[in-house]
């Protein structure tokens, strides 16, 4: 069966052709699915009795079941979900004064190999289909809806398990039914999507007309050390990346975020954050700076709060708008993989 949540209004309107449908079907489906909240074509009123039951039929509505949650001392929470084939994928709901963020998975389990991460302890298992991901945002919609307090998402980062542009065209699906008026009507500068550098994906991106964000997972200042920490660096060095940003600078006409995870004795000294400096001098983007969240999967440390800061000043002072992102879930298992590595080794 084909889930409706799947399918972005253009693929949607020629399957409604197909069926023998006017092209309004598919706006008509989309409000009662995102505006209506349906659960069942039932609900749908306004669609004929014969229409509905070949929808019954082909399609379905189904969403992921929640396997584990975690709720954080700050609001934050944690999401384990499970798919229709019993794989599991995390999401997680983070508050902001400005609106309520949900981190997304691209992926079950990714290929990266990152030696920070722990989402690619167990590597991938499979894309996630749109579908899948719509499915996080719908699920913590409803938990927003049951808290009563009239919030929903705001905001999404595609930046959860996965490499959102190894599963390139499921991710672009995914954004265009967020971001589609009719269906969550989420703003198109409300959407970050995140790589750890993938070339191709990041020249792409540049030419989809869309007006989302893009994030890169940076880390390291100088080939030698991102080759250690990311494997991908060692197909797609920094030199081959930056010309990708400036590449997508000049098409898309927007800047990048650069994540830059903070390690101690790893990534965080003055020699570091000048290179930084230089790597980054003639695009527009700013640096983000994430101090690590430590695990038992490795021996990297978080290093401390006047580094962190110290590390801050050096890149402002060296001309880069700079941030340290502000954390959450601090009491439960806030990084990537973090919550499913630990349900994984408990079964």
């Amino acid at each position: 069966m084909i889930n409706l949540y799947g399918l972005e209004m253009e693929k949607l309107k020629k399957l409604m052709v197909e069926e023998g449908q006017k092209p309004f079907r598919a706006v008509q489906l989309y409000t009662w699915i995102y505006e209506k909240k349906a659960t069942s074509f039932d609900e749908m009123s306004d669609i004929s009795l014969k229409f509905r039951e070949v929808l019954k039929e082909k399609y379905s509505l189904d969403l992921p079941k929640i396997f584990t949650k975690q709720v954080s001392s700050d609001g934050t929470i944690k999401l384990l979900l499970e798919l229709n084939d019993g794989k599991k994928v995390e999401c997680v709901l983070m508050r902001y004064n400005y609106g309520c963020a949900v981190c997304v998975s691209s992926q079950v389990g990714c290929n990266m190999a990152c030696s920070f991460c722990s989402s690619g302890i167990l590597g991938k298992q499979r894309n996630l289909a749109p579908e899948e991901m719509v499915g996080q945002i719908l699920t913590i919609n409803k938990l927003l809806e049951e808290e009563g307090k009239g919030q929903r998402v705001t905001h999404i980062v595609v930046m959860g398990t996965g490499e959102p542009f190894d599963n390139y065209d499921n991710v672009m699906d995914f954004v265009r039914i967020v971001n589609n008026q009719k269906g969550l009507a989420i703003g198109a500068r409300h959407i970050t999507v995140s790589t750890c550098g993938l070339v191709e994906g990041i020249k792409k991106y540049a030419r989809e007309g869309l007006q989302t964000n893009l994030a890169i997972s940076l880390h390291a200042p100088n080939n030698e050390l991102r080759n250690q920490l990311m494997k991908v660096n060692k197909a797609y060095p920094l030199e081959v990346l930056m010309e990708a940003i400036k590449e997508y600078e000049a098409i898309a006409n927007r800047r990048v975020t650069y994540e830059y995870l903070l390690i101690q004795d790893v990534n965080d000294n003055k020699e570091n954050a000048e290179e930084l400096i230089k790597l980054i001098k003639g695009t527009m983007g700013y640096v983000n700076l994430i101090p690590y969240n430590e695990t038992n999967k490795n021996d990297y440390k978080r290093p401390s709060g006047n580094r962190i800061h110290a590390f801050l000043d050096w890149l402002i002072k060296g001309g880069v708008n700079a941030t340290i992102r502000k954390e959450f879930g601090s009491d439960i298992d806030a990084a990537c993989g973090q919550l499913k590595a630990k349900v994984e080794e408990s079964l």
